[in-house]
């Protein structure tokens, strides 16, 4: 190479003894790549400050090196309008894109737009990693409209089988047979659910079929009349809980569809003189960080959400290699806090 010329991916090569699409596929993450090869590649082109021209790699390869996160405009008590569950996922989904050799674009689903046709068709993006859906039998007609055209995406939700797409998601009916199991071993008969129980929102309905499912193993009847519909906010909680409280039916525990549910309903109980968790034992779900510094402190239901963002954008890296994947349903983890 004389002096002034730009060093190419050919002139690493020549150093590192490769061949050219060997250290292409290095510097962008390559897994094919052994750690030890990429490592020397990486050294040598900081050695000849070598810069990655993206424009002209993706061209070559007909692709962007870039992934579309889009959440779904959901309600947040920090007025960010994003679930915080999803916001612990962020990091796990940057860091993975990062180390995989991909850009990460961010934006919010607006269901009366078409957001569905925005990113790959105009090339801003391989694929996209969806999260949250707001009312699954809307969100449900786009999916059918984005396999329909042939977009690249994955999920973060319940897997369906009439709904074709790659799906990351929780074992939520096992999560809600462990809090259903856990409330039961602490004594308490009468456990209510705060959650949508139907099929507009799936992954609720599975946590109500869990403690269901631990009720009638308990040899307990399922009261109708202790489900109460809550969406997934603080708000709805604390309304969801005072709705239950003036049906002047019995209860001992609160097993909640989301930790921000818990949350409100622990406000309500308050307020209406009940002590939790001596007159109301509360389970959420999540594990959002706020659950651990509330009073008292929540037990709740625990979702890996570290280990399901590197699955979505390695599903979706998959996807967009035309590979085929498979739903993935992650086990969550029961954590006891003084709330129960």
């Amino acid at each position: 190479m004389a002096v002034g010329d730009k060093p190419t991916s050919f002139d690493i090569a020549a150093l590192a003894g490769v061949s050219q699409p060997t250290v292409s596929r290095a510097l962008r993450g390559d897994r094919s790549v052994s750690a030890a090869t990429r490592l020397r590649i990486e050294a040598i082109a900081r050695q000849l400050n070598y810069k990655v021209d993206k424009n002209a790699s993706a061209l070559r390869r007909g692709s962007t090196s870039t992934l579309a996160l889009l959440f779904f405009d959901d309600p947040a008590p920090d007025g960010s309008r994003i679930n915080p569950f999803f916001l612990s996922m962020l990091g796990s989904i940057l860091h993975t894109c990062g180390a995989r050799g991909y850009d990460l674009l961010t934006s919010f689903q607006q269901l009366s737009a078409d957001w569905h046709v925005d990113y790959e068709d105009s090339r801003k993006a391989d694929g996209l990693i969806l999260l949250g859906y707001g009312d699954f039998d809307d969100y449900s007609r786009r999916l059918d409209q984005l396999v329909a055209q042939g977009t690249h995406f994955v999920r973060w939700g319940s897997p369906d089988p009439a709904h074709p797409g790659s799906v990351v998601g929780c074992d939520n009916i096992a999560g809600g047979r462990d809090a259903g199991a856990h409330l039961l071993a602490r004594g308490r008969r009468r456990i209510a659910f705060l959650g949508d129980a139907s099929s507009q929102y799936p992954e609720s309905r599975d946590r109500y079929r869990g403690l269901a499912s631990a009720l009638r193993e308990a040899g307990l009847a399922v009261d109708p009349g202790l489900q109460v519909d809550a969406l997934s906010s603080e708000a709805s909680g604390y309304d969801g809980a005072r709705r239950l409280i003036a049906r002047d039916i019995a209860f001992d525990a609160i097993f909640a569809a989301s930790d921000m549910i818990a949350l409100g309903a622990v406000r309500a109980l308050g307020e209406a003189g009940r002590t939790v968790p001596g007159d109301v034992a509360i389970v959420g779900f999540d594990d959002i960080p706020a659950a651990s510094l509330a009073q008292p402190p929540l037990t709740t239901i625990r979702q890996d959400y570290a280990r399901a963002g590197e699955l979505l954008v390695d599903m979706l890296i998959r996807r967009v290699a035309r590979r085929e994947t498979e739903p993935v349903l992650l086990r969550p983890d029961l954590v006891v806090r003084k709330s129960s």
